[in-house]
């Protein structure tokens, strides 16, 4: 059982820049491939990032070249730093996790551990 506790979400003005943090439990964590995922409201949850165990990084098209995706695994962490912020991308931002994933990276039926989510609130 991996648990995870994202952190790092708020209010920020278009431009800005925030980082969420996803710690995770667990004394296997860089053999997880971990990923991003937001859910706006009356909206679908959506891919954002992905890091696989090996350190490939995965983005949608919506965040690449703002977003990056990394990992600590001495901290059993991953971070997602956001930069240059859109108010579309405003949404509760999820970490999630698996060992390895069911699927591919950027479903989120591949993955079978989640955090409760982080606010992240883009003001234009």
């Amino acid at each position: 059982q991996v648990q995870l506790v994202e952190s790092g979400g708020g209010l920020v003005q278009a431009g800005g820049s925030l980082r969420l943090s996803c710690a995770a439990s667990g004394r296997t964590f860089s053999t997880y491939a971990m990923g991003w995922f937001r859910q706006a409201p009356g909206k679908e949850r959506e891919f954002v990032a992905a890091n696989s165990w090996s350190g490939s990084t995965y983005y949608a098209d919506s965040v690449k070249g703002r977003f990056t995706i990394s990992r600590d695994n001495t901290k059993n962490t991953v971070y997602l730093q956001m930069n240059g912020l859109k108010p579309e991308d405003t949404a509760v931002y999820y970490c999630a996790a698996d060992s390895p994933p069911t699927g591919p990276v950027h479903f989120s039926r591949s993955y079978a551990y989640w955090g409760q989510g982080t606010q992240v609130t883009v003001s234009s």
